[in-house]
């Protein structure tokens, strides 16, 4: 069995029974599932076995144990170890497991990872890491301002080698783009952060850009857009984003091909805007007929009766979505399953949400560079949440040239024809 040592000198002075009683829990279960873990693999292999019969992969007693620090407590583990004696035979290397629970040398779980560039962008400095934690963790093992110093310098390398990856493997169908301005210490006191986020051909979203740029301008998205494609990115089928976003701008520069889909979240604040309190309620619902609408064609007489209804007295606000109705609509010529991701907003814009409210603070970052890096490993963390777009397989037909009428596919391309 797992040894797990719940050691006095890692309980906090003033715990209380109840804390003790869920970290107790937590090195319970964790002794488990590292248990359950190695059974799993060594009976998943039982008939791998030598030239007289023996097993080829068995347990072999435990690691040296090590402090390890959740969210519920410091756990001291000792992690069944495995002797796997199997070769691999393109490479002629002895194979070796690998928790996926517990992966070698870690000393905090991805949680923990999570807090610090949190409690680092909200103005903690390295050396108030230590008893700040403390009170969380139960334990201040695995931690210290030397620690944190080297992982925010590490976050900033892999913010680097992030920005600097070839795009020659991946091909990004849907493109969203978002500018989010937070009140973290870049060089200019009006820059943004610019996010480009990616569904990939098999329908899995993911970051794929994160700079800085000053008010959202079309350079500044030009910048990134042609690194981008100097690094080789295609041009994505469509791209999503707000309207007032110089993003467009550039887009048409470097990607012409693409197409754009304004985001109806922000459309519809931006007419409401323009409207008395009074008659935004009926206009909201108005709105949404427009873009919940089951085809483009009732969504544009939706559009004619929102005009008839409000053009008199508001044109301002009616004129907010007439003029831009083609990348309103846009959508309507894909899957029926990606409208949704497509036309609104998303679980990705609750992660924005709380990087916006998670830096407030401004002294914490110190330099565009770590700024940044912090956002940056908010996002790398937040991403590991998303889910993938409904009808994943469609996305790949979506690239190929695909036609979609009314949602549903109506012409399929010969080099993907069933």
């Amino acid at each position: 069995m797992l040894t797990v040592v719940n050691e006095d000198s890692t309980t906090p002075s003033g715990s209380s029974p109840l804390d003790e009683i869920v970290r107790e829990g937590a090195r319970r279960m964790l002794a488990a599932a590292l248990e359950a873990e190695v059974n799993a693999y060594i009976a998943e292999l039982v008939d791998e076995r030598d030239g007289r019969g023996h097993r080829l992969v068995v347990r072999n007693g435990y690691h040296q144990p090590r402090q390890v620090a959740t969210g519920a407590g410091v756990a001291e583990v000792k992690a069944p170890r495995v002797n796997d004696r199997r070769v691999d035979e393109a490479t002629g290397e002895r194979k070796r497991f690998s928790s996926a629970i517990l992966p070698p040398w870690c000393r905090k779980s991805p949680k923990i990872s999570e807090v610090l560039p949190l409690l680092y962008l909200h103005g903690l400095s390295s050396g108030d890491f230590v008893p700040a934690l403390e009170q969380f963790l139960g334990s201040s093992a695995g931690l210290s301002a030397a620690t944190v110093t080297r992982l925010t310098t590490q976050w900033q390398a892999d913010h680097a080698a992030f920005m600097d990856r070839d795009f020659a493997e991946v091909d990004y169908v849907y493109m969203r783009a978002d500018g989010m301005h937070l009140n973290v210490r870049l060089e200019e006191a009006k820059a943004c952060v610019l996010l480009l986020i990616g569904v990939r051909a098999d329908g899995a979203k993911e970051l794929v850009a994160l700079t800085d740029g000053y008010r959202e301008s079309g350079e500044s998205w030009a910048d990134l857009l042609r690194d981008c494609a100097r690094r080789g990115m295609r041009a994505p089928v469509l791209a999503v984003g707000d309207g007032a976003l110089g993003f467009w701008k550039a887009l048409a520069e470097v990607f012409p091909e693409t197409r754009g889909q304004r985001r109806w979240v922000h459309k519809t604040a931006n007419v409401l805007d323009a409207m008395p309190k009074s008659a935004q309620p009926g206009a909201k619902k108005a709105i949404q007929d427009i873009y919940n609408a089951e085809d483009r064609d009732h969504a544009e007489a939706a559009i004619q009766a929102f005009a008839q209804l409000y053009g008199a007295k508001f044109p301002k606000a009616v004129k907010k979505i007439t003029d831009d109705q083609d990348q309103l609509l846009a959508f309507y010529d894909f899957p029926a399953e990606h409208w949704n991701h497509l036309r609104t907003t998303n679980p990705i814009e609750s992660t924005f949400s709380t990087v916006r409210l998670r830096t407030k603070v401004t002294r914490g970052a110190g330099s565009r560079t770590a700024a940044l890096a912090m956002v940056f490993k908010l996002v790398e963390s937040a991403q590991q949440r998303w889910r993938a777009v409904n009808a994943p397989h469609l996305v790949a037909l979506v690239r190929a040239g695909a036609r979609f009428e009314r949602g549903q596919l109506v012409e399929r391309p010969e080099a993907v024809a069933a």
